[in-house]
């Protein structure tokens, strides 16, 4: 046997006498690293290949550039909060056409609004405004920048002619705040006015407002500008039809308002394009008899990220009831399932579809549009072509029109008798319009607001809703019922394991509590305008546990029945004897021959009222149905009067 010492040393002189360069050894790593490398390189797992993302393109925020691009002269900007607002502003752009003229309607809130002062440099150019008023005298959440801009601004806007039209409610103290006021500045910074503001009351009949001011604006315009209106009275088409076939089912929008599977997949922040889809832990029936349905409900907000204060408002977005979706589809011959796209005309327009798209007529009629308002006259006029009865279309005609007796039609045929879209198709046989057509003239259904009846204090995970379940008979013998209270009413917590949901998201309030603790509130809330009130109290009990100075907390509540409707009352009951409520004072309205409100129990109290408005600096909320407002508010006037 070789000793491994001589072996070793004798490699380097075997070397030197011409061995390999390479022994059978390396020979053998080598192949062995190639072919694994090899082997790497043709059977390794394919990555899938990064996609190549595009250059978002960004909404053009020039509204002056894309007039000129398009060849645009009017443009309409809309403050809406319900959709009104944006609705005539539609209407007033396809408006402009039958004037030989051309229009767009505009969000503020995607415009650069400085840029105001440019729109002399187009011929004949006009702004237009359709400003709604939310809350009390607040712009809506989408004119809140533009607000800030003419608040805050001291732009030359010599040269741009404008006019408004303002929507409000006569009940709010605060009428028409918003049109008002951007009528007032914009004349201010120098702009002029072509044309008087309009004052739409909602209160009233803001339709017929609307369409008396526009019979009279459109004259006025051709007056100004010297051009005659071209008698063009033909529907104008805004959007297209596209019916796709064999679409992936992942790329159809299944009722989310914004992103795609945003409801499979939830990321904060959650707001109006983005709701939290929130489980119901609650829903409960609060009044003990009679034939009306109150309810309880509390949706669980746990690991949203969603903040909210006593006296905000949450909003949820409702879907309309089954059955009158299949109906319609039953009325119209179509197949509910088709997968369709509405697609704008005006390929330059920032709404490229009147709600998601693509999606079907089914998920359309249930959670984008607005199917059980009665429908306005812009709608009556678009669909009357289709009647096949002369006699139908001259009477829809009539009632789209501004005569006496088409507005008389209207309030009685449509608005008196709460015919929805379904009962009109159903009452004029003759009229069968597309469906496509209809999908694009009605408008969208919106969030319904609630104040918020609990306090983030004491429910930080969990928001609490008061409301009444909406029912009623019409004139035509239907049941009407509300969209959201009888969904919301649906809303089992737990339905064969399934957690039922809301989509909601907060809009922030400007009714608040006092800065101060100690100073005392004066809360007035008949039925269920006890909401907001219930999150005061509670957080004021939670004020006292932390050891602060609390005023008065006093409560005028009223219902028809102690025995039937006295929601809360041992809630209530347990705060007045804890001393969080300092007085409860309750009415009912008809547990006696004559009926007693809450304004009776005011001027009862009359000394101590004044006492702490006047002495003691209390701050007082009035939140319920109008009467009940206009009535407590005058109460409290005659005694500062009488005082």
């Amino acid at each position: 046997m070789a000793d491994p010492q001589m072996e070793a040393s004798a490699g380097p002189e075997l070397m030197e006498e011409g061995e390999p360069l390479l022994s059978n050894l390396d020979i053998f790593l080598f192949s062995l690293i190639v072919g694994l490398f090899v082997y790497w390189v043709v059977f390794r797992k394919k990555t899938e290949a990064i996609p190549e993302f595009k250059k978002l393109e960004t909404p053009e925020t020039s509204f002056i550039e894309k007039m000129k691009k398009t060849g645009k002269n009017i443009v309409v900007f809309y403050g809406s909060q319900t959709g009104t607002a944006e609705e005539f502003a539609n209407r007033l752009s396809k408006d402009a056409q039958r004037y030989g003229m051309k229009g767009m309607a505009a969000d503020p809130e995607e415009y650069d609004m400085s840029e105001l002062s440019r729109l002399k440099e187009i011929d004949n150019s006009l702004a237009i405004f359709c400003m709604a008023t939310y809350g009390e005298g607040d712009p809506t959440d989408n004119a809140q920048d533009f607000y800030d801009w003419l608040q805050e601004g001291d732009a030359d806007l010599d040269g741009l002619n404008y006019t408004v039209f303002s929507l409000g409610n006569k009940t709010y103290e605060h009428y028409n705040a918003m049109g008002k006021y951007v009528d007032k500045r914009l004349s201010e910074l120098g702009a002029k006015r072509i044309f008087d503001l309009g004052l739409g009351d909602d209160d009233g009949n803001l339709e017929e407002d609307f369409v008396s001011w526009r019979e009279q604006f459109w004259p006025a315009v051709c007056e100004h500008f010297g051009v005659e209106a071209t008698g063009e009275e033909s529907s104008i088409r805004q959007y297209e039809l596209k019916v796709h076939e064999d679409l992936n089912m992942n790329k159809i929008y299944t009722g989310e308002l914004g992103r795609l599977k945003s409801f499979e997949n939830q990321k904060p922040p959650f707001d109006s394009k983005n709701p939290f889809l929130a489980p119901v832990t609650v829903n409960r029936k609060l009044n003990k008899g009679g034939d009306r349905h109150l309810m309880h409900l509390e949706l669980d907000i746990t690991g949203s990220k969603i903040r909210y204060e006593s006296g905000d408002h949450v909003a949820v977005y409702p879907t309309n009831d089954a059955t009158i979706v299949n109906r319609l589809g039953e009325v119209l011959g179509v197949d509910l399932d088709t997968v369709i796209s509405l697609n704008n005309l005006d390929e330059e327009s920032n709404k490229k579809h009147p709600f998601p798209c693509p999606t079907t007529y089914r998920t359309a009629l249930t959670h984008y549009l607005d199917i059980t308002n009665s429908p306005r006259t812009n709608v009556l006029y678009e669909l009357a072509q289709y009647a096949s009865d002369p006699k139908d279309q001259e009477n829809m005609r009539k009632m789209a029109s501004s005569s006496p007796e088409g507005k008389a039609l209207y309030q009685s045929w449509v608005l008196d008798s709460c015919r929805n879209i379904l009962a009109i198709l159903e009452d004029l046989p003759s009229l069968r319009p597309p469906i496509d057509h209809l999908c694009e003239l009605l408008p969208r259904l919106q969030a319904r607001y609630y104040s918020i009846a609990s306090s983030s204090k004491v429910h930080p995970n969990s928001i609490h809703i008061c409301a009444v379940v909406v029912e009623y008979k019409t004139k035509t013998g239907r049941t009407n019922k509300g969209v959201a209270t009888n969904w919301l009413k649906s809303k089992v917590p737990t339905d064969n394991g399934h957690k039922a949901t809301v989509p909601m998201y907060i809009r922030k309030s400007q009714f608040r509590l006092p800065f101060k603790a100690s100073n005392p509130v004066i809360m007035i809330g008949p039925g269920t305008g006890i909401a907001p009130f219930m999150g005061f109290i509670q957080e004021r009990a939670w004020l006292r546990e932390q050891g602060k100075e609390v005023g008065e907390t006093v409560l005028y509540f009223g219902c028809r029945h102690k025995n039937e409707d006295f929601l809360y009352q041992e809630e209530l009951e347990a705060f007045e004897k804890e001393g969080v409520l300092t007085r409860l004072n309750v009415a009912f309205s008809r547990d006696q021959e004559h009926k007693v409100y809450v304004q009776h129990q005011l001027k009862n109290n009359k000394e101590a009222v004044w006492r702490q408005i006047h002495t003691d600096n209390a701050h007082i909320y009035i939140c319920g149905m109008d009467p009940c407002k206009t009535s407590s508010k005058q109460c409290l006037r005659h005694q500062a009067l009488n005082s």
